[in-house]
């Protein structure tokens, strides 16, 4: 189809001509009709189209126009568009008195961008709430700028033929809408209503309910009478209760097997969300973005939320309706019975502790009937699970902890052209890398792989992202860490198909990766890399690293670290921070325990095998983390000793500093490349016994640690001649340590990086390793083969 608009009068001046070629989320997102209206309003003439890689532009007008043209199309794109890049050349001026929407063309090996989901657009919201509206009430409303995207995807081109849609024929009035180009449908692929299709339908007790209206009916019902509701969403299952009612969700969590993690939940609106958290503007405009993640803010312990939504903690993670079924959930259906609705709903991840999300109806059926009391389900298919995002705001700034729904798959701009590279992420928080050309694509957030169920998604997912992008790896990457089940699963995919693997050293991965985000690879910089554990070079638990990177991404070298003490038991000890509050304490010089909150906390049994460890080494291993620091300090301050869920000790303990009315003056020394324990935990010892609060000696720990981790970076900035310091690892999560130490940084002159596009955590791992990758692959071509006595891409110790 090709239209012509003619463009207003033209300007008096010299006429000239660009090409024009933007590349990112430009297809099915209104792009071209929008770039017709613009040149029309400006004088421009020339026309645009659609290839498999971007929307290409030839535009004729004056160079004030022209100017403003190019301006404009990045400022004012559709709501969900995405641009990755503009790229523009001159030409020379044909003529042209129309601007034309051309036929889209094929460019050989190029592929469309996938969209990520978008939660529903205001106009569909105001259509959904209007009686007079042929699309009142429908579950599935959406139009080109809204709606399912990537969770509906079954290959490319996006077209309706190609989603989960497909089943669904389109009626009359939809037909007309998606093929006329001023309507907000026009060539919405998910378009539906209710004579379309598709519909929801509620499973309770073997009895099948249908007819939208007395489906919600009766879901209002059983979530009034603290019934568990598992509801097909967007990219998967949730599990759904009243947050208000304490005993729905203690059940709720004895189901889930969840005994402690905080559940998310969601608030009708805006101005719920005010009665139970307090929201900046930075977390307002995040809350309502059209990703609508997870956003942790602040709880004002009102409203209608039970304490068991967030035991322990003084944030709540909120967000807001995305879908239109959400929408429905919190209004009372026209001319019925109704029960009074609630305001907030936990809304938690459709599985049990461990497992991958449930997506499928059957699947559903199978692994949540022990969890909900009745099923509201739907007959669209999902293509691609997916979790929700999660965010949260420090100074301003996004801190993305989960990435996933709504931002995945927007790929990562690389520097250049290079090979197509799969990394495998982590154990936990898993995510992988698939690059292709100059775009690294990482997937939704697959979660921990410690189940069969766990690493089959995994696999399915890597399918399912490498057929989109018709793409062959030339090289697998994976994590150093022999027992990784990615490492293992990349290991039999290399040998079955061919293909090369490397493994790369854990936290030299996480800089990357920070490198990657910031378009700075190349450059010098010294990474501080926190976590909870990484697998070292010396075959012992990293994880308080700075790593010196240099030009060459692929050497970097560790100039300093924490001071490293036992693990006693392992895995053992992550699991109880009190055995590693005794082994800080040993390795401190400290025996005097018998009074400390963490020594209280074992019984003599476990006491004694904690000290026989620790004696001779004997079933413990060394570590440098200070995820694992902060546990331990968690412990010692009596705030928690056995953990249920990862990180639980140190967020708690975060938790806790951020009420202290003081900060206790607490230091840490810095010999050498080191950061020291000794006087940081004679002193927190000290301030137990005078009876100094808890609060005030957490939020003491924070601040002696980042002052310690600053004067460290400094020096070897310093001698060096490095001016820029990475901040990376799940522990940069922890905002107020982030906050302190990024001040720290700053204040002395420093430019500080830290992630907001990938999460520092594992999440991000797999970005890292894909760039440490293509890095491996152009040095191996350059040397014209293959080197197969290359060590692993690590830290020189």
């Amino acid at each position: 189809m090709t239209t012509h608009l003619q463009p207003a009068h033209r300007e008096e001046g010299r006429i000239e001509r660009r090409r024009i070629i933007v590349r990112g989320i430009v297809q099915g997102v209104g792009f071209r009709p929008f770039v017709a209206r613009l040149a029309a309003d400006l004088a421009i003439s020339g026309h645009c189209g659609n290839d498999d890689a971007s929307v290409f532009i030839e535009a004729e007008g004056t160079a004030a126009a022209l100017a403003e043209f190019e301006r404009r199309i990045r400022a004012d794109a559709p709501p969900i568009a995405v641009i990755v890049d503009i790229a523009a050349e001159t030409l020379a001026p044909q003529g042209d008195t129309s601007f034309l929407i051309a036929e889209s063309r094929h460019v050989l090996g190029a592929r469309t961008l996938i969209s990520p989901d978008v939660a529903t657009c205001a106009d569909c919201v105001r259509e959904l709430r209007d009686p007079a509206d042929r699309r009142y009430r429908h579950p599935f409303i959406n139009c080109t700028n809204c709606g399912p995207r990537l969770t509906v995807i079954t290959d490319l081109p996006y077209d309706r033929p190609a989603t989960t849609l497909a089943p669904f024929e389109m009626c009359p009035h939809c037909r007309r809408e998606y093929g006329t180009q001023e309507d907000r449908r026009y060539h919405a692929q998910p378009i539906c209503c209710h004579d379309c299709g598709p519909r929801i339908f509620l499973e309770h007790d073997g009895i099948r309910t249908v007819g939208d209206d007395e489906v919600l009916r009766r879901v209002h019902q059983a979530l009034g009478d603290g019934l568990i509701v598992a509801i097909k969403g967007l990219g998967g299952f949730h599990l759904v209760c009243d947050a208000a009612q304490p005993s729905a969700v203690r059940r709720l969590r004895i189901r889930k097997r969840r005994p402690a993690k905080p559940f998310a939940v969601m608030a009708a609106d805006t101005a719920t969300v005010e009665r139970i958290v307090e929201v900046s503007g930075a977390e307002g405009r995040l809350l309502g973005h059209p990703a609508r993640p997870i956003v942790l803010l602040h709880a004002r312990g009102s409203g209608p939320v039970a304490d068991e939504v967030a035991p322990g903690l003084d944030e709540l993670g909120v967000m807001l309706p995305y879908t239109p079924l959400h929408h429905l959930l919190f209004s009372p259906v026209p001319g019925r019975p109704h029960y009074e609705q609630p305001r907030v709903l936990v809304m938690t991840s459709g599985n049990t502790s461990g497992e991958p999300l449930c997506f499928d109806n059957d699947d559903a059926r199978a692994r949540l009937s022990g969890i909900a009391d009745m099923f509201l389900m739907h007959d669209r298919d999902i293509a691609v699970p997916c979790e929700d995002s999660v965010l949260a705001v420090s100074e301003d700034r996004e801190v993305p902890i989960r990435r996933s729904r709504g931002y995945a798959p927007l790929p990562i701009p690389l520097p250049s052209p290079g090979p197509v590279v799969l990394a495998v992420g982590a154990e936990v928080k898993n995510t992988f890398c698939l690059t292709r050309q100059d775009l690294a694509f990482c997937s939704a957030h697959l979660g921990d792989m410690g189940t069969l169920e766990s690493r089959r998604a995994f696999e399915t997912s890597v399918r399912q992202l490498t057929t989109m992008h018709r793409a062959a790896p030339a090289l697998i990457v994976a994590d150093n860490h022999p027992g990784y089940s990615t490492r293992q699963w990349a290991t039999r995919h290399s040998e079955a198909n061919g293909i090369e693997l490397r493994t790369v050293q854990h936290h030299h991965a996480h800089v990357a990766s920070l490198l990657a985000e910031h378009t700075r690879i190349g450059s010098r910089v010294l990474g501080v890399a926190f976590d909870g554990t990484g697998y070292g070079c010396d075959a012992t638990v990293w994880g308080g690293e700075l790593l010196l990177v240099g030009p060459d991404i692929l050497t970097t070298e560790r100039s300093g670290h924490l001071q490293s003490f036992w693990l006693p038991g392992g895995d053992a000890a992550i699991r109880n921070p009190a055995r590693v509050a005794l082994s800080l304490l040993h390795e401190a010089g400290i025996r005097e325990i018998d009074d400390l909150p963490c020594a209280l906390a074992l019984a003599a049994a476990e006491r004694l095998l904690v000290a026989s460890q620790l004696s001779c080494g004997a079933g413990a291993v060394r570590t440098t983390s200070v995820g694992r620091l902060f546990d331990g300090v968690s412990s010692l301050l009596g705030v928690c000793h056995r953990v249920s869920y990862e990180a639980q000790a140190a967020i708690e303990l975060e938790a806790l500093a951020r009420q202290a009315g003081e900060t206790a003056p607490l230091t840490m020394a810095v010999e050498g490349e080191q950061l020291r324990l000794e006087g940081l935990f004679t002193e927190l010892v000290a301030g137990l016994r005078r009876g100094e609060s808890a609060a005030s000696l957490a939020l003491g720990f924070h601040h002696a640690l980042a002052t310690a981790t600053a004067t460290l970076a400094l020096r070897i900035a310093d001698r060096t001649g490095t001016g820029t310091v990475g901040l990376t690892g799940g522990v940069f999560q922890n905002r107020l340590l982030l906050s302190l130490l990024r001040t720290r940084l700053q204040d002395n002159g420093v430019d500080v990086l830290t992630h907001q596009r990938v999460p520092a955590n594992d999440g991000g791992l797999s970005l890292g390793q894909a760039v440490l990758g293509i890095a491996l692959l152009e040095r191996t071509s350059d040397r014209r083969g293959t080197r197969a006595d290359e060590p692993e891409i690590g830290a020189r110790r």
